[in-house]
């Protein structure tokens, strides 16, 4: 079980939002590298990233502070934020990013997705972020009529490495993980599958040991972290107990 530290790139500095809004942006720290180092420091073991100018724009943004971050740290990254094509896919992947996240191209063109899994195995997410239980796509912005159990389902045997399950309506506001759907999702699917939003203290943490949660690959951390109402010691010690 990963516990993975989140930073979400914001005009170059690490910030957490609210809900997937945009202008709900709280900077807590304008140097995402260091930010990066911290946390391997604390002993995390993979970093989760977001540029979220990038998912909004369709296109890389944030890439000067992902190259610091890369130059900063040894532990694995995962990288999501508009990347739509092949093109980026390569060059991310390149760079040191381990795994890219495919979100909104994952559901307008998931022929894309396959034909990355079979260039690249093993470093192709899926990033399916839901709202009302229906897939969100070009950064939250729009809802689709995807159901995110219908969207794993095209990946079934595409190689996707993991798909990151967001419930959009618990990120960033601290309301504890959406455990039950994103297990629903995981028993639906081979892929392995890590929950994102709301992950809120040390009881979610522990909520990941219990046996109907231990299929999932990890969860995410943000905004419980930054302010400190998760520890990261005691957080990964209660996954290193199991």
């Amino acid at each position: 079980m990963i516990l993975f530290p989140a930073i979400d790139l914001k005009d170059g500095q690490c910030v957490r939002l609210r809900l997937g809004e945009m202008d709900q942006a709280t900077v807590f720290n304008d140097d995402p590298a260091a930010q990066a180092a911290a946390f391997e420091a604390q002993g995390f073991t993979y970093l989760h990233v977001v540029d979220l100018n990038g998912a909004f724009a369709g296109k890389p943004v944030n890439a000067t502070a992902v190259d610091a971050i890369l130059k900063r740290v040894k532990m694995p990254v995962q990288l999501g934020g508009g990347i739509r094509d092949l093109a980026t896919i390569e060059m991310w992947l390149a760079s040191g990013i381990r795994r890219v996240i495919l979100g909104t191209v994952a559901v307008r063109d998931p022929a894309l997705v396959k034909d990355a899994c079979r260039l690249f195995p093993g470093r192709i997410a899926v990033g399916i972020d839901a709202k009302g239980g229906k897939v969100a796509v070009e950064g939250w912005a729009e809802t689709s009529e995807l159901t995110a159990i219908d969207l794993a389902a095209r990946f079934e045997d595409a190689g996707v490495a993991a798909i990151i399950y967001t419930d959009i309506e618990r990120d960033g506001v601290l309301k504890g993980l959406n455990l039950p759907a994103t297990a629903e999702l995981a028993r639906s699917t081979a892929i392995p599958v890590i929950a994102s939003g709301g992950l809120a203290s040390i009881e979610d943490v522990k909520a990941l040991m219990r046996p109907e949660y231990r299929l999932l690959e990890g969860a995410i951390t943000g905004r419980a972290l930054y302010d400190g109402r998760i520890d990261p010691a005691a957080a990964l010690a209660v996954l290193s107990a199991a």
